[in-house]
């Protein structure tokens, strides 16, 4: 096997042990039952940014970025037991985000398909949290993006590529339901 890192080929079995589910597991690995449970992804990322924040006292604390340009107080929603408090949650850091960034990703889109991205575009995110039917908690997104003097097939075009690149659609594929609308 070679070694995990920036180009490296990872060799993979698949199982079918989690709910009738393929999951790739490294070839290395017990082949017990356990050693299938984990999707194996090996990709090559060139970082060339990091943001670092830490957060004190979870859903009811603080957060903050190390440059301190953020610096937020957390509240729990009342929808999940919580107080309800003036601060904010991570839905609605994690939503500002993922609109954002889908923004970004849309101009990309624009230009590769010579599409002009309106300036006034925009991202509203809707990002829902909640028990798992298999347990534990998960979220979803939901985007409904605006391009104003786009038609709606061009809106639409620059959209699913823009879904393509843009990062958080990337890490959420397979693991967050996301809709995507063109209103």
């Amino acid at each position: 096997m070679i070694p995990a890192g920036r180009g490296a080929i990872r060799v993979v079995r698949l199982c079918a042990w989690s709910r009738g589910e393929a999951i790739a597991a490294p070839f290395r690995d017990n082949p017990s039952r356990n050693a299938c449970r984990r999707k194996v992804h090996a990709m090559s990322i060139d970082v060339k940014y990091t943001a670092t924040a830490t957060a004190t006292g979870g859903r009811d604390g603080t957060a903050r970025s190390d440059d301190g340009r953020l610096e937020v107080k957390l509240s729990s929603p009342r929808e999940l037991g919580g107080a309800g408090g003036d601060g904010t949650n991570p839905e609605q850091m994690f939503a500002a985000g993922y609109s954002a960034c889908f923004i970004g990703a849309m101009k990309v889109a624009g230009m590769q398909l010579k599409i002009k991205v309106p300036d006034n575009a925009s991202v509203t995110a809707k990002v829902g949290i909640g028990p798992r039917s298999a347990g534990g908690f998960g979220i979803t997104a939901v985007l409904a993006v605006s391009l104003p003097g786009l038609d709606r097939d061009q809106a639409q075009k620059v959209v699913d590529t823009a879904h393509q690149i843009c990062p958080y659609s990337n890490a959420t594929r397979g693991n967050v339901d996301v809709k995507l609308t063109v209103v």
